[in-house]
């Protein structure tokens, strides 16, 4: 089988607006957008590094220099029925960007 770097480890041919769930907007992540060019995205937990970066460069138009990605396990959480429940795992993606590129949220 060729390698081709579109396709994830369970063969999905994801498009880049399946790709980036979400921007992740806290007050760290604004300091190191305005400071670094970094910026924070809840990804697709099956996308790998490249697809993420060419995700990103296609939806917002920008140049990325790095990826990088972090997965998130879920945290156990109590119901108002003191029940334990485990919420989603996730993953996290962070993206530095050339610096002529930038990203506005609002």
């Amino acid at each position: 089988m060729p390698k081709n770097k579109d396709i994830t480890k369970t063969n999905l041919n994801l498009e880049p607006y399946q790709i980036i769930l979400r921007p992740i907007v806290t007050e760290k992540g604004y300091d190191r957008a305005e400071r670094k060019n970094t910026y924070y995205f809840a990804v697709h937990p099956f996308a790998n590094k490249n697809q993420i970066k060419h995700a990103v460069e296609i939806l917002f138009e920008v140049k990325v220099v790095d990826v990088r990605t972090q997965n998130r396990k879920g945290k156990p959480a109590k119901t108002r029925y003191h029940r334990i429940v485990h919420r989603r795992t996730w993953k996290k993606a962070i993206v530095k960007l050339h610096p002529e590129s930038k990203i506005n949220y609002f």
